[in-house]
């Protein structure tokens, strides 16, 4: 009979254990995490800082810096809500939520685990309001919650790093580990993620809906948003070469998905 290295058979029993017990709120979908969140948020509190290092933050008198963090604080406190009405809590443990603009005029926004927030000043013209920012946010913000990254890193090591744990990859090969955890945030990827990452992006989109709702924000301003960005021009790949939906594939999608935003929905008695 084979035998196996013990720390093959260690790397098979916690991805079997994660794999059955873990589950994206609001979607169910099963989920692989082999690493632990402390840990992402350790390595995205790096990258963070050097980032602002490179692209300092707009002051917060800037009106557009108040429009994010007044945005974003509401987007918070629905995701808070939406966890701890569905015992899910631990998922913001470490947290400390920030929001932050760069003058940048890149259509873009991340968001790191911890709750770690920018928004890029090229993306404000599409967004065009509060309620098109909060799509934005809440999709974003989404990936963190539903623990993307943690997921695409999960993949990228066993894939480059035979299966061996991020500690002994850090110690061993820094240089390949920020690769992957770059990789795992879109800074890069290869063919065999993509069709993943697509899945994560329709599924942050699916959460982003309900975060927004909760926040007070209409749902149905994401089929507007994403029909400007659509109008943004460029020639696009073709969907199974890109790691987001096609345009028309992710507005049908959002339409059908509307009717269970919706529930969610209560207009904010102060927008």
């Amino acid at each position: 009979m084979k035998k196996f290295p013990v720390s093959f058979l260690s790397l098979l029993i916690t991805f079997v254990f994660v794999f059955s017990c873990s589950k994206v709120p609001i979607t169910g979908r099963r989920q692989v995490n082999l690493l632990p969140e402390s840990e992402m948020i350790s390595l995205s509190l790096g990258e963070y800082s050097e980032f602002l290092t490179e692209t300092p933050a707009l002051p917060a008198s800037d009106s557009r810096v108040v429009a994010v963090r007044k945005v974003g604080d509401r987007i918070k406190n629905a995701v808070e809500k939406y966890l701890s009405d569905n015992k899910e809590s631990k998922r913001v443990d470490g947290f400390q939520w920030e929001f932050n603009v760069v003058n940048d005029p890149t259509v873009n926004a991340w968001c790191m685990p911890g709750g770690k927030v920018v928004v890029y000043t090229g993306i404000l013209p599409v967004t065009e309001t509060d309620a098109g920012l909060a799509v934005v946010m809440g999709h974003e913000i989404a990936h963190a919650i539903a623990r993307h990254g943690n997921e695409r890193m999960s993949q990228g090591l066993i894939v480059n790093a035979a299966g061996q744990t991020l500690g002994v990859v850090l110690a061993e090969k820094p240089g390949l580990a920020r690769e992957i955890f770059l990789q795992s945030y879109g800074l890069g990827s290869t063919l065999g993620m993509l069709s993943y990452s697509r899945t994560h992006e329709t599924e942050a989109d699916k959460l982003g809906l309900v975060f927004m709702a909760m926040a007070g924000y209409d749902p149905n301003t994401a089929i507007g948003f994403w029909q400007r960005m659509s109008a943004q021009g460029g020639e696009a790949p073709p969907e199974i070469l890109s790691t987001h939906p096609s345009d028309e594939t992710r507005i049908n999608t959002l339409k059908e998905f509307m009717p269970t935003a919706m529930q969610y929905y209560k207009p904010a008695l102060n927008p």
